[in-house]
């Protein structure tokens, strides 16, 4: 009976960890892309949204480890490690909204143009339609199996879906109307919703015994 009612859950757990490492490889793709078309065209905004796709990498990276641990020792001191989890793609995020912020100020500053937005359309509209499936399965999945910092990959992953909407507006309107401090616009965009996950992950950092004690 215990084994029954044991597949279920390890299924859900194999789940998890193809999403979390489908999640690692498309934004490490996803990452180099833009940061590389962001630098070659001086699209700023395209480049923030590249080092996003980065911090997507690490917050993967860290339900990889954690899942890897619970079906090796399993629940002990389990909400320490989520915790621990929570608190690091927190805290990227605060270092992506300073990193924003500032190439904001640089960019109006300097009255930086983009050559062209185009690379920052197509990849916008792609990661659109790719995340938002994805974080809908994540979030269905940590739902399942109780697990706070599944859900809060999951918002990450819808956070780099809002933040691929501005990066899809910021980039249509500079490559039809051609304004200057539209990229920084864009970039101060992408830095609020940075901030406000950065915020909910440490929030989450502090109750997740909370979330997670029943488990």
């Amino acid at each position: 009976m215990e084994t029954t009612l044991q597949a279920p859950v390890d299924k859900q757990w194999t789940i998890a960890t193809g999403l979390a490492l489908f999640t690692v490889l498309y934004n490490i793709g996803e990452g180099i892309v833009s940061l590389y078309f962001g630098t070659h065209d001086e699209a700023l905004t395209l480049a923030g949204f590249g080092v996003d796709s980065f911090i997507e990498v690490v917050s993967g990276l860290g339900i990889l480890a954690m899942i890897a641990r619970l079906r090796r020792f399993g629940s002990k001191n389990r909400g320490n490690f989520e915790r621990l989890a929570l608190r690091i793609t927190g805290g990227c995020f605060y270092v992506l909204v300073a990193g924003l912020i500032l190439g904001a100020a640089f960019s109006i500053w300097e009255n930086q143009k983009p050559e062209t937005t185009m690379a920052g359309i197509v990849v916008s509209v792609l990661s659109i339609a790719i995340m938002r499936v994805l974080a809908w399965w994540k979030i269905r999945t940590g739902e399942q199996l109780h697990s706070a910092p599944i859900i809060a990959d999951a918002k990450c992953t819808m956070v780099c879906v809002y933040m691929s909407v501005v990066l899809l507006a910021s980039s249509v309107l500079y490559e039809w109307l051609h304004l200057p401090y539209i990229d920084g616009a864009g970039m101060l965009g992408l830095a609020w919703f940075a901030f406000k996950e950065g915020q909910e992950s440490l929030e989450k950092a502090n109750g997740v015994e909370t979330c997670c004690g029943h488990c």
